[in-house]
């Protein structure tokens, strides 16, 4: 059974996306062990006491220097003994050290087809406001493995997702995430559940 932890900064429609993959069996031989944030209002967290999985706040305004968050962040996903750790709309830059300990076990999703609009800075809404000005007529979402880079580790999955006229950033944010993904981020942890 593969122990997954799952962090998120947010409203946690990625994580709902993997809960209802598990409940569905369309995820198999995995669970998530806990739901990680560092934001205490966010969704995620009470999506995650919903399914009585632990939900914990790790807030960097609760420590005295990024070090101390930093450290507090790697003792409390060690608690958990994750085999996977899933940053799914997790807004803080990952620790080198954590990184090291987990190598190859962290993945994340990003809203674009990488390497277009991924780097610092593209996240959340500006990653479709910038696939917008650009006028692409094709956009997306990938899971990739975390490295030391922002968005440069190896890619697992990617999905294409056309981009209309008339698109809004929100409309096309929530095309996104509706035909990709929802899709491609549970896909990924099978996958890896069952070394696929």
């Amino acid at each position: 059974m593969l122990r997954v932890v799952v962090m998120v900064s947010g409203g946690g429609t990625n994580l709902q996306a993997i809960l209802d993959a598990i409940d569905s069996g369309k995820i198999t031989n995995a669970s998530v062990e806990a739901v990680i944030s560092n934001n205490s209002g966010a969704y995620a967290l009470e999506r995650a006491r919903k399914h009585q999985i632990p939900a914990v706040c790790i807030s960097p305004k609760s420590y005295p220097d990024r070090a101390a968050f930093h450290q507090a962040l790697l003792e409390t996903v060690r608690e958990y003994r994750p085999d996977l750790i899933v940053l799914a709309g997790f807004l803080v830059t990952i620790p080198a050290e954590m990184i090291k300990e987990y190598r190859n076990r962290i993945i994340n999703i990003h809203p674009s087809l990488i390497p277009s609009f991924c780097g610092v800075g593209y996240y959340g809404l500006k990653v479709h406001e910038a696939a917008l000005k650009r006028g692409v007529k094709i956009t997306g979402a990938t899971v990739h493995y975390v490295d030391e880079g922002v968005d440069s580790g190896p890619i697992l999955l990617q999905k294409a997702v056309e981009v209309k006229e008339g698109d809004t950033p929100e409309i096309l944010q929530r095309r996104v995430m509706e035909e990709a993904e929802w899709q491609i981020l549970p896909e990924a942890i099978n996958r890896i559940a069952n070394s696929k």
